[in-house]
Parts: structure tokens; C-alpha cells; sequence
């Protein structure tokens, strides 16, 4: 996954955590997730033109989702800024250089698979699974008594 895609999901999961229908500027969902806004801003125009989130103009602007939480899945998040997801053409094989290797048909099937797989989760995971994942598993920050 790029980072322009983990910033995406990121910026995406920010919103929905908020649960405002007031816009949220981007310098503000930047910091909250520790992206940089020149990046962001490019992220949300992408996002916004695959109808993911709204712009707001003004001095009260920002950005707001496009459809509820547990409608928006995180592959179609994914798909809008990198493309379809897969593994198997980061994994390459040898028959691409021209050449065929004893296991290249067993690798090429097995990461069709894991393409499948992962496309899958991602189909069936939306944002409001991720808040909901969140909020199980927060960690509450331990004081640390050492002087």
C-alpha cells in the first residue's frame, strides 16, 4: 500500500471518527493523523472527485464524508486512490523477465489468492468497522511516575 493510500484511509478514518456534519479543516484532520497537509489537501481533491467526501469553502470550511461510515468500504477508499488492490504486482515473478522457474505457475496462483483474499476483507471492512475496532481495543495512556 502507498503512503498516499495509508494517508487516505487515515484522513477518511479521522472523519468518520469525528461523527460532525461540520467540515473539518484540513490542517486540523493533518494533524490529528500526522500527515502533511500539502499531501492531504492533494488526497481529498482525489477523494472528493471519487465522491468519498465533500468540500466546504469559507472560513468555517473543510471537509466532510460523502456517505455514512457503514457505507463506505475501505477497498473503494483504496481503489479510488491506487488503483485495484493487489499484492501480486508488487511480488513479481521470473516469467516476467522472460524466463519461467520451477514455482512460478505455484507463486502466481498463490498470490492471485492472497489478491482475492485481501480484496475481499477490504470489501466487506467499511470505516464504521474500523471506529468500532478502534474503540474495543483503545489503549489508555499509562501515567509514567519515574522522577
Amino acid at each position: 500500500m502507498s503512503k498516499r493510500c495509508y494517508y487516505g484511509l487515515r484522513a477518511m478514518f479521522e472523519l468518520a471518527r469525528r461523527r460532525t456534519d461540520a467540515p473539518v479543516a484540513v490542517a486540523e484532520l493533518a494533524n490529528a493523523q500526522g500527515i502533511p497537509p500539502r499531501f492531504l489537501e492533494n488526497i481529498l481533491n482525489q477523494l472528493r472527485h471519487g465522491g468519498l467526501v465533500q468540500s466546504h469553502r469559507g472560513n468555517t470550511g473543510g471537509y466532510t464524508l460523502a456517505l455514512p461510515p457503514q457505507e463506505i468500504a475501505v477497498a473503494r477508499v483504496v481503489e479510488q486512490i491506487q488503483g485495484p488492490i493487489s499484492v501480486a504486482a508488487a511480488a513479481g515473478n521470473g516469467a516476467s523477465a522472460g524466463k519461467y522457474f520451477c514455482g512460478d505457475s505455484a507463486f502466481a496462483e498463490f498470490w492471485k489468492t492472497v489478491d482475492e483474499s485481501m480484496a475481499q476483507i477490504c470489501r466487506e471492512t467499511t470505516l464504521a468497522d474500523l471506529i468500532k475496532w478502534e474503540r474495543t481495543s483503545a489503549r489508555t495512556p499509562v501515567p509514567d511516575y519515574v522522577i
